[in-house]
């Protein structure tokens, strides 16, 4: 039978909404900024946009710590990476190395991971690496605790091609529906549009969310 405070010994977790769309001209990531602790929300503005490099951003679901470590060695590989080509790494194999560790370490790790980011040779590109170190490219991705509640909006959403404005409003949509069926998302959405240029950083509070019909 569970205590009063089991929730203060159970794992730092990251239970959420995140998603990657392609544009025309790069990708723009997302997430709510709710991070729980069991049933408790220990943090109501976490920041699930993780720069790797100034190009490449990946988005953590599942596991706060193991999400973040994979991260903080990912960055460093690509930081030595960038070194040795004398320019900016590709988005693909940022997403691989991601893909090497997840893979590697399965047994142990509960991290799923979008990876998104802008370069010379393919643009705008999003890898989604799910709990278990599958890798592969999409236009569109979502993931999290969140994301079973949208499937069918994103579905019927997305389009390619979009103009940046088109783009950011889809992806706020999405979250904030996703946000408003799962308990475990919430918070203000996170927005990162990538391009040639770098990151812009967004940032849609709660009661600036689009309403729907629940609402």
């Amino acid at each position: 039978m569970e205590g009063p405070n089991d929730w203060m010994d159970a794992p730092h977790s990251t239970g959420t909404s995140i998603m990657a769309a392609e544009f025309d001209n790069g990708v723009i990531i997302g997430a709510d900024s709710r991070s729980t602790t069991g049933a408790y929300i220990a943090n109501r503005v976490a920041d699930k946009l993780t720069r790797i490099t100034d190009r490449i951003y990946c988005c953590r679901s599942g596991s706060a710590a193991d999400t973040q470590a994979i991260a903080d060695i990912v960055s460093y590989h690509l930081e030595f990476h960038g070194m040795e080509l004398g320019g900016d790494p590709l988005v693909e194999i940022g997403a691989n190395v991601f893909k090497e560790l997840c893979y590697n370490y399965r047994d142990s790790l509960m991290a799923g991971i979008l990876v998104a980011g802008w370069d010379k040779k393919k643009g705008g590109q999003i890898y989604s690496i799910p709990i278990g170190g599958m890798c592969v490219r999409q236009p569109v991705s979502i993931g999290g605790s969140g994301s079973s509640y949208v499937y069918g909006y994103v579905d019927a959403n997305f389009k390619p091609n979009m103009t940046q404005e088109e783009c950011v409003k889809f992806v706020t949509n999405t979250l904030a529906l996703a946000m408003s069926r799962d308990g475990s998302s919430g918070g203000v959405v996170r927005l990162g549009i990538i391009t040639e240029k770098g990151i812009e950083r967004r940032v849609v509070l709660g009661n600036e969310l689009p309403k729907f019909y629940e609402n």
